[in-house]
């Protein structure tokens, strides 16, 4: 009996409303995806432009007409990376509290 007395017309609509949401979620996924694709080309073809820009080997300067302060920049820097002196840490912290009422409080040796 409770077969029958089912509203139909509500079962029937509401099948069709969630395909229709299913198909509507399909629908933005599309579209996003879509904007993406768009935003990928144009970051490509935008990496492309900075490629071309390049100097290439003939307008770099040769090592003859570099002046004296770019070859010792250049030293310094080849010195450094090489010997790793620039990234080295003592691994000490120098902390020094300044006296105030909060650090007597949290500190009562102060």
């Amino acid at each position: 009996m409770t077969l029958l007395s089912a509203n139909w017309a509500e079962a029937w609509m509401m099948a069709g409303m969630s395909v229709l949401v299913v198909f509507v979620i399909l629908l933005l996924v599309i579209a996003v995806l879509a904007v993406f694709n768009l935003v990928a080309k144009k970051t490509t073809a935008t990496v492309r432009e900075v490629k071309t820009n390049i100097k290439t080997d003939k307008q770099v300067k040769a090592f003859e007409e570099a002046s004296e302060e770019d070859k010792a920049a250049v030293a310094v820097a080849l010195y450094l990376y090489y010997n790793d002196d620039h990234d080295k840490e003592s691994g000490i912290l120098t902390i020094n509290p300044a006296p105030s009422a909060w650090g007597k409080v949290l500190n009562p040796r102060l």
